[in-house]
């Protein structure tokens, strides 16, 4: 009668096991891409994603900037993230600021024909490979028209929307939560997450000045990346029990990608 009582005492003293690893790939621009310290205060929103999410999960941040689903295709990027693949990966996929890009042609896709076409290709090849796609729409710009952020990715969006329906995908609506983001915080403190600096401001990248309404500074990709992971905590995905968001009310300024 004693050694069950010792072996039962023993099991339930022993460690619990660690969580299996997780994975989640991101396929995407530069909004989402890595950046060096020499590019601060630009960031994208992949670089900051990790402080959403439990120590068991690994973020492979494979987005690049430039990069539309035409050009990710055409320069064998998305055959490298393919390769790489693991069965169980979550693979996030972005694009469109650069697909609705007419001036560099060679990044252009019609929203209702190439770009779709992409789109449900890249879901097929991660479906194939057995991991998970989810489809993320492009991050809203700092656009206002009539006191309201303006939307600026229409048919892009409402393609990657289409698609995620038609293939039961699921969706981090990243555009809407920017754009309610925006609304919620107003104006004139919402372009405090896109790279708006004047002379006095003293930014050493930017010793002139820059107005860019796309490219998110350190708070807009904290405020992004904890958009993106409330969305994945919702999805009911295996790895959503491993999403704890970010605070989407504040964001820490720590100079890095390093999490508070």
């Amino acid at each position: 009668m004693i050694a069950p009582f010792l072996m039962a005492m023993a099991l339930a003293a022993a460690p619990a096991k660690p969580a299996p690893p997780q994975r989640i790939v991101i396929a995407s621009d530069s909004t989402a891409a890595p950046y060096g310290p020499d590019r601060m205060p630009q960031m994208g929103w992949g670089m900051v994603l990790k402080c959403s999410l439990t120590p068991n999960v690994e973020v492979v941040n494979l987005a690049r900037g430039g990069r539309s689903t035409k050009t990710y295709l055409e320069e064998g990027l998305w055959s490298v993230l393919l390769a790489q693949l693991k069965p169980g990966d979550t693979v996030l996929i972005q694009f469109g600021h650069n697909d609705a890009d007419t001036k560099k042609i060679i990044r252009f896709t019609d929203p209702n024909g190439t770009y779709d076409v992409n789109l449900r290709r890249f879901v097929g090849d991660v479906r194939t490979a057995g991991a998970t796609p989810v489809l993320v729409t492009p991050i809203a710009r700092w656009m206002w028209e009539d006191g309201k952020p303006k939307d600026a990715h229409g048919p892009y969006a409402a393609t990657i929307r289409r698609v995620a329906k038609d293939m039961k995908v699921p969706l981090v609506d990243l555009d809407a939560d920017m754009m309610a983001a925006q609304q919620a915080r107003g104006q004139l403190a919402s372009r405090g997450l896109y790279l708006f600096y004047t002379v006095n401001d003293h930014v050493a990248r930017y010793p002139d000045g820059i107005s860019d309404d796309t490219h998110i500074n350190e708070q807009g990709a904290r405020l992004a990346a904890a958009l993106v992971a409330t969305r994945l905590k919702g999805l009911g995905l295996p790895l959503s029990k491993s999403v704890h968001p970010a605070s989407v009310a504040a964001q820490a300024k720590l100079g890095g990608p390093t999490c508070p």
